[in-house]
């Protein structure tokens, strides 16, 4: 029989309210408060590289930070998110190498049921994100469940990625759309 861990992270129905969760989740409310409360930068990203799943050797995030769990973060080399950057993770989030993430970005795997009943009950599900190498995202962008993001793709601000793209493409809006491909060279919108 599987854990509710377990059908979380594999996208299934699950009980928010079970003890290993509510565990889990309040051990990372305590990471998050010593780490938006540190001032050192570089303290910060040693909290980060011992709390995430996995991480590259460089990596700078700006409190405040917000995330579920942390543990099903994986981040690559040369990581950085400005301020406010929420990545909830009840499914995992994969990001690649040489990412940017602007300020306010939110980057969410959680879903819920659509029948009141099942929602009401603190039943939820997830599907998780994975963004590619390269990857630029605007401020006040939302990721939202399930959304793969190819290499070197730009996310306008304030965008809202409801489907998954693949390389090389600016997108924008809400839902967000191929604005243009980006080629070599391209160094402005």
């Amino acid at each position: 029989m599987q854990s509710e861990r377990e059908k979380m992270l594999a996208g299934q129905l699950y009980d928010t309210s079970d003890q290993e969760l509510s565990r889990l989740r309040l051990e990372a409310r305590q990471k998050m408060q010593a780490f938006n409360n540190e001032l050192d930068g570089q303290k910060r990203s040693a909290i980060l590289k011992e709390w995430f799943g996995s991480t590259g050797e460089r990596l700078y995030v700006e409190p405040q930070f917000s995330c579920d769990y942390g543990c099903h973060i994986h981040v690559g080399e040369n990581f950085y998110a400005n301020f406010n950057c929420t990545l909830l993770d009840v499914c995992e989030i994969r990001i690649g190498d040489n990412a940017l993430l602007g300020p306010n970005v939110q980057i969410l795997t959680p879903l819920h049921p659509l029948e009141a009943g099942p929602r009401i009950s603190g039943l939820e599900y997830g599907a998780p994100i994975t963004i590619g190498d390269n990857v630029w995202i605007g401020g006040g962008a939302i990721i939202l469940p399930g959304v793969t993001l190819g290499d070197n793709v730009v996310v306008g601000a304030g965008a809202v990625v409801t489907k998954s793209f693949g390389d090389n493409v600016l997108i924008a809006g809400n839902p967000a759309r191929i604005i243009k491909s980006i080629e070599n060279g391209d160094l402005m919108v």
